[in-house]
């Protein structure tokens, strides 16, 4: 198994979706990138932790490939979008792609290249932020599989 961690804004409804992905086999919400050691959600909310809300992903590699990760990842949320996605706003909505190791980073820039250069975003560039994975701070449980707990397939993304 390996690790994928993904920011796309509200991290609910990425990790539905990603919870629906073939070969990947677990999912938890929390918070990267930041300089407060175990921030809580309200800790985060205040925009002054630099954590983003991520999504951190088990795969299995012969199942589900990280390009396949990163194309589902760049269809969830607008990547041009800088820190935030629809209603959301702040630093902990950024669009991040968080790398376990050089070939995860290689393959993000590479997506992030390739789509600059088709103009699926145009005439916007992408912004996500692609950055070593650093502590992942799992979020509080009520924020686990929130959407799933309430019935609901997905969110505002």
């Amino acid at each position: 198994m390996e690790k994928a961690t993904f920011g796309a804004g509200c991290f609910w409804g990425v990790e539905a979706a990603f919870a629906q992905t073939p070969g990947v086999t677990a999912t938890a919400v929390g918070y990267e990138g930041g300089a407060t050691e175990a921030p809580t959600y309200k800790d985060v909310c205040t925009d002054r932790t630099g954590h983003a809300e991520v999504v951190e992903l088990e795969f299995d590699p012969t199942r589900v490939s990280y390009s396949q990760l990163l194309d589902a990842f760049f269809a969830l949320h607008d990547p041009t979008q800088m820190n935030r996605q629809g209603p959301d706003w702040g630093t902990q909505y950024r669009s991040a792609i968080f790398f376990h190791d050089q070939s995860q980073k290689a393959l993000a820039e590479a997506k992030i290249a390739e789509l600059n250069a088709s103009g699926r975003f145009a005439p916007k560039r992408i912004v996500t932020q692609v950055e070593p994975a650093q502590t992942f701070w799992r979020a509080e449980e009520y924020h686990q599989r929130y959407l799933e707990k309430r019935g609901l397939a997905s969110c505002h993304i």
